[in-house]
Parts: structure tokens; sequence; C-alpha cells
């Protein structure tokens, strides 16, 4: 290979040759034009660069288009810059803070000066971006002087790019060039405009420049754009879809739960039907752990200050979670639990242990207490106060991986009952490059990767693996499921942990008679059941599996002449925890059958002069109509097959 020569590795592993300098669209160009025309940008050994910028040494390069979650920050991240030209051209003297992608679409801080938007501009705005793509503008990097660049953002009369200067480097700042507008920016970009192919603005809100309330409030513009018109039209769809689903408007549809300023912001309070609901996702839970060899335990809802201090929660939670509790004894403290792990390890330790009593296996459902942010509340999905389906193992060394995929059938056993069909198995591992974030030895972190990564291939599960997305004291398995709209939520986690035992100094007496430390699994299949909920709602449509509904049917009379005859069907389904109401109001059948319908109950049980004479019911689903005339006997056997079928284990 000549000196001019240099040897890229492709994700497939082929390793092609070719000049110094080469851009990653050339190197698309050589596979294929319709690979070339997609390309949004390059990964270039693990760094995000444009397609355009040359190569100048060997290297690993993915090439990166819309279905890569890298092509697509970059390509929101570069209509943040368009959507920063339009309003330029339609508002001059405009200045401009911060314009990330976000997960979906991308923001922009603006400061408008004197005027507001109220949101009729939005579609005006969106016109000048369109005009704007058309012309094809090429993305140009330029590196620049910090002298210059700030000479530059003074003359513009910038003041948010001057101070985003300050704390820049000379020698490292770039600016990127479209069009009329320059911008502040490491980058990558997207080739040019043409790629942006339809756009919509979706929110106006308010922000403080670096996030301080001290600082000027700027306008926050939300965006999203796409490469085809479909996308856009299929996004917006989802976006009702969504608001359809909302957990928080089914929630209070429903009678699920609710929040109360007085009780305190992010502290659920559990309706009757959802608690119901709740109680019976906890039975499901306790009935397969118990089958499983798990042990129920309960712990108290507070620990001592030095309970979390051993375990390191007070060091990672302390200072931005509740304040301690202090009692009458001067420098006694408490804290509300953050965490059900350091209750159990003293669980563990109330008594010595052999290597014969191992495993053992602690689940509780324990509620925890965590302080965060008012802004960051949502509903159900980020509370403060939330229970978790909290089970700790512990084991010896050589019954980590059997016991890790015995969590692993408990695991995909849930999600088959409630309908996730669609998930990936994340392997989150340690940041190499920052190894002091984590406690424990390299030696217990290697054994404890291994053993995950292991027991997902035995499983066969699809995964992907993620460097330094571990919790701090070992290694985990998070599944990432996707709900019935496509989004991603993480639902169960499994966690390898050689720490907390050191810490509390577990353990047991092993077949050579001497001490050895066990090993301690965390697993959490529901995670927090609050959040469960919500992500469930969401799933569904708040159209539950009949065996977890609250309310599954509901008895219409057709006259108050047959409310006898319909206490008496409930009687009969209720010895068989078929669980319901009678509708007694002086309504109309087909009223009350409306009525059901939205309340999202599974089954409709009509009962009038017909029905009491052949001692039967006349069943309606919901969503499907009439099943026809069963007695209760058929309707109870029905019934339980279909509960039957979902719970298969």
């Amino acid at each position: 290979m000549s000196n001019q020569q240099i040897n890229i590795t492709l994700p497939d592993g082929s390793v092609r040759e070719y000049e110094k300098g080469v851009s990653g669209l050339q190197i698309a160009l050589s596979i294929s034009e319709g690979l070339a025309r997609n390309v949004l940008a390059a990964k270039v050994n693990g760094e995000v660069w444009d397609s355009s910028r040359p190569i100048h040494q060997d290297s690993k390069v993915q090439l990166l288009t819309w279905n890569d979650t890298e092509g697509k920050n970059t390509f929101w991240h570069s209509s943040a810059h368009l959507m920063a030209e339009a309003l330029e051209a339609l508002y001059p003297g405009t200045k401009f803070g911060i314009g990330p992608p976000i997960e979906n679409g991308f923001y922009y801080d603006v400061d408008f000066g004197d005027k507001s938007l109220d949101g009729s501009e939005l579609e005006k705005i969106e016109a000048k971006m369109m005009e704007l793509a058309k012309l094809k503008s090429d993305f140009i990097r330029k590196e620049v002087p910090k002298k210059e660049a700030i000479a530059y953002f003074t003359e513009k009369n910038d003041p948010y790019k001057l101070d985003l200067l300050e704390g820049l480097e000379d020698g490292s700042i770039t600016f990127y060039e479209q069009g009329n507008f320059t911008d502040l920016c490491r980058g990558p970009h997207i080739p040019n405009t043409g790629f942006i192919k339809s756009v919509k603005l979706l929110n106006i809100a308010g922000a403080y420049w670096r996030g301080d309330e001290k600082n000027k409030m700027l306008t926050r513009l939300y965006g999203i754009t796409f490469p085809k018109a479909k996308e856009l039209q299929d996004y917006l769809f989802m976006l009702e879809e969504a608001k359809k689903r909302d957990h928080r408007k089914l929630g209070r549809e429903l009678e699920l739960f609710t929040f109360s300023e007085k009780v305190g912001m992010g502290l659920p309070l559990w309706l009757p039907k959802g608690t119901l609901l709740r109680e019976r996702l906890v039975n499901f839970m306790k009935k397969a752990q118990d089958k499983s060899g798990y042990q129920q335990v309960v712990t108290p809802h507070i620990g001592h200050k030095a309970l979390y201090e051993t375990s390191g929660h007070y060091e990672k939670y302390g200072k931005d979670s509740f304040q301690p509790i202090h009692t009458p004894n001067e420098g006694e403290e408490f804290l509300l639990k953050p965490m059900n792990c350091p209750h159990h390890c003293e669980i563990y330790k109330h008594k010595p242990r052999s290597y014969k009593d191992l495993p053992i296996r602690y689940a509780e459902f324990g509620t925890v207490y965590r302080y965060e942010q008012s802004g960051e509340l949502h509903g159900l999905t980020r509370v403060r106060g939330f229970t978790q389906d909290d089970a700790h193992i512990f084991c010896r060394p050589d019954q980590v991986k059997e016991e890790f995929i015995k969590v692993i059938d408990l695991v995909l056993y849930v999600f088959k009952a409630l309908g996730f069909d669609d998930y990936t198995a994340q392997i989150s591992l340690r940041d190499p490059e920052k190894r002091e974030k984590y406690i424990g030895t390299d030696e217990a972190w290697e054994k404890a990767e291994s053993a995950i990564v292991e027991a997902a291939a035995e499983k066969g599960l699809e995964t992907v693996t993620e460097l330094g997305e571990a919790a701090f004291y070992g290694p985990k398995l998070d599944f990432m499921v996707k709900d019935a709209l496509g989004r991603k939520w993480q639902l169960g986690t499994i966690q390898v942990d050689y720490n907390l035992p050191e810490r509390f100094q577990l353990e047991y007496i092993g077949s050579d008679n001497q001490k050895h430390r066990p090993v301690m699994i965390h697993r959490a299949p529901f995670g927090s059941l609050e959040r469960f909920v919500a992500v469930l709602i969401e799933h569904c449509a708040g159209n539950f599996p009949l065996w977890l509904s609250p309310e599954q049917i509901t008895i219409l009379p057709i006259s108050e002449k047959f409310i006898e005859y319909a206490e008496e069907i409930k009687g009969i389904l209720e010895d068989e925890d078929i669980i319901g109401m009678i509708d007694n109001r002086d309504e109309k059948i087909g009223r009350k059958i409306r009525d059901a319908e939205v309340k999202k109950i599974p089954f409709m049980l009509i009962v009038g002069e017909k029905e009491q004479q052949e001692g039967k019911i006349s069943v309606r689903k919901h969503g499907e109509g009439d099943l026809g005339s069963l007695s209760p006997a058929e309707f109870v056997s029905y019934f339980k097959r279909i509960i039957g079928e979902s719970l298969k284990n």
C-alpha cells in the first residue's frame, strides 16, 4: 500500500483501499449510487462526521442513513439550522441560543427581542423552511480562530453565541454555513438542505438561557422533519393516536388514579379501579415468583442514614433527593428509602449462611422515594414515590448464569401475558474510559459482564450493547419494549452486582469450610408499577387483557324488573372470580351499551324477560358486538378459556 492509500474497514468487517482524503460520500459512491443518495453522515472511528469530510488515516467507517439513530440526529440537527435560517430571513435581528436534535425532531432557543410568537406564525415559518430546503444549499464546515469567531458574533450582536464561545478553546471552534445562515456549531450536518422534504413545527415553549431562571426567557420552537412527505403524515397520525392513548387522559376517564396538590406533586393516589388493576398485577407476579422459588419479604419505608452510606446510595441520591428525617435524638438521621436492596442485604445477614442455602431469592413490592424536579414529573411515568417489583437473588458464583437465565424466562412470561411482543434486550456495560464512575474491582465487573452476555446469547435474545449505560454498582440487561405506536420504553431490568455484597460484608460458608462472598442479582420485570401501568395503558389504549381488567363485566338489565335476576347472575360470576357491576340506571339499553363501550369494559351481559325465562344472558364483547345467548356456566367456561390462553406459561 502506498503512502497515499488508506484502509477503510466497513461494518461487515470487509476492508477496502482508498486514496488518503477520501470522504464518506465517496466511499458510499464506490459501493452504490443508491446508497450515496441516502447517506446523511459517516461514523468514523466511533465519531459522527459530515459525509464530505476527508479521512486521512486507516479508519473504521459506518455510512449513516435515515435508518440509523445517528443519521436521524444529524438530519434533525441540520433541520434546526434550516429553521434558524428561515427565522432570520423572516425576523431580522433574531438572536439564537442552542438548537440541538432531540429524540423526535429538534428545537431552537430563540430571542425575538420585543416580538412574541402566538402560534399563528408557524405555517409561515414552515413554508419559508421548505422554500429554503429546495435551494439544496450545502452545509459547509469551516474551522475558525476564536478571535475571528468573537468578532463575527460581536458584529452580529448575538450575546448567546458569545457566551458559548467563552467556554471554547481556540483551535476547536467550527462554523457551519448554509445559504445565508452561519452558526457556531460542532456539527456534523447532512450534505445539503435538499434532503429535507417535509416539516412540521409542533410547539412553542419558554426556556431560560442555560436553564437558569436568572437569565432571560427565550422562545423554544420545537419541530420535526422527514426525508419523505408520507413519513410526516404517518408521524402526525401517530401523535393523534398518542393523544387518545395518553395514560393521564385514560387514567382520568377510566377512574384509575389521580393526583392532589395537597398530597404532593408526583405522589399518585390510586382509585378503587386502579387499585384493583394494580393488585391483579401484583398477584400475577407473586404467583409467578412463588413458582420460581422466591420468598416474599417486607421492609420499612425509611432506613437509617448509615444504611445508605454503606450501600453507596446516599452518595448517589443524597444531595438531590428527599433530605434526611431528623429524630428527637440529636444527630440521628433517617432517609426515605430510595432503593430496597440495602434492606434485603440486611435480611440476608440476619443469620449465618451455607453454600447449601444458596440461591436465596427475596422479593418485595417495595415503595421507594426519589425527589424528581417538578418540571420532570409526568403522570405515572415520572413520579416521586413508586413501587418496584423488586427481588434480590443471593447466589454462588457458579449459579449466576443459571439464575440470570431463569429471570430472563420470567421477564418474557410477563411480556407475553401483557401483549408486549416487540422487544430488544440492551446489554448495558460500563464505560471503559470512565472507570472512576463505578464501584467494584475490574475482575468482578468482567465476571458480571460475561455472565450477562452469555445468558442473553443462550436465550437467543435480540440484543444491542451500550457502553456507559451500566448502573454504578454493576452491569445490567434492560428490556427495551416497543408499544403499539412503535415508541420504545425501558421495561424490566436484571443486574448483576458484585459490589453490595462486598460493602455489606455478606458471606456464606463454602464446601471448603471457608468464608465466601455471594453474588447479588437485582431484578424487576415491571420496573416501577406506576410506570409499567402508564406504558400498559398507552400500549393497549385502556383495553386491558381480560385477566387484568379492573371491571371485567357489566350487567345491563333492560328494566328495573330484571335487577333481581341481574343480582343473581352477578353472584354466580363473583363466585368464579369474575368482577363487575350492575348498571341499574333508568336509561335505555342502547345508552347503557354505549357507555360500557366508552369505559372499555370487556363484556356486557344483557338480561331481560327472555334471558330470565331461559336462565341465560345475552353477551356482547367490547369492540366486537353480539356473541349470542349463553348460560352462566357457558360464559364462565368461555371467559376462563380466554384468560387461560393469555396466561399459559
